[in-house]
């Protein structure tokens, strides 16, 4: 279900059924002459769509903290930096509290190999869902909540899966995985794009520019993408709690 296109009703349904609401988010990033700007979105929009209606999707957020890392500005890589990413987030993720939504989720494909530590998008979203939820939590309990003696069974609902911290979690698109080689612009993100999005695809431009991180991507294939977005949904199924 696409949040936009939901009207009063199904949104409170979707809050009673505690369904998950997922926001994609993305950078606008140079990936080779071949490939779209929007790659590292398009992986999350689209394999999200194959979840159909399962979960709520949020309109997407697409003009993260890119770097000029692989290529300039004139390349159609935009760079947000995170310090003004942040506050935004936080204040989308207060409104979708404030809505009472309580599995609220983030899921993105842009430089999540080393997602145990976070790059500067991951961890804007991140910081902003623990801002957001302590804020509503103090906001509506008061100062010292955790300390109530209400709170006193808090381990335990914890372990049972009621942590209020889990209200709002990030999410890399794939998990650490040996189907589908993790690359930019290369054999692995054509091969997604050739599965999600081939009409933005053109392979007889993939060794054009001389990059090295491109070379390899005249060996992508659709089935190869598919194969990748198998494991992503997976992935995804697990973490949304959708079995």
């Amino acid at each position: 279900m696409r949040f936009d296109r939901m009207r009063p009703h199904q949104i409170a349904e979707a809050v009673a059924a505690n369904t998950p609401v997922v926001l994609p988010i993305g950078v606008m990033e140079y990936h080779g002459e071949h490939l779209p700007a929007g790659v590292d979105l398009l992986a999350v929009t689209e394999t999200l769509a194959r979840l159909g209606d399962d979960v709520v999707v949020l309109p997407p957020f697409a003009y993260g903290a890119a770097s000029f890392a692989v290529a300039g500005p004139g390349s159609g890589t935009s760079h947000v930096g995170a310090s003004v990413i942040q506050p935004m987030a936080e204040a989308l993720f207060g409104a979708l509290l404030a809505t009472g939504f309580r599995n609220i989720h983030g899921v993105i494909h842009h430089q999540t190999e080393g997602f145990d530590q976070g790059m500067p998008t991951d961890l804007a979203f991140r910081l902003a869902g623990r801002n957001a939820v302590m804020k509503w939590l103090e906001a509506e309990r008061g100062l010292g909540w955790w300390g109530d003696r209400r709170m006193q069974g808090y381990y335990a609902a914890q372990a049972a899966g009621a942590d209020p911290f889990n209200w709002i979690r990030i999410h890399p698109l794939f998990p650490k995985n040996d189907v589908l080689p993790f690359d930019h612009a290369g054999e692995g993100e054509t091969a997604l794009m050739l599965a999600l999005a081939p009409e933005t695809v053109a392979m007889e431009r993939a060794l054009e520019g001389g990059h090295w991180y491109t070379e390899t991507a005249v060996s992508a294939t659709a089935e190869l993408g598919e194969a990748g977005v198998a494991v992503a949904l997976a992935h995804l199924r697990h973490v949304l709690g959708l079995g």
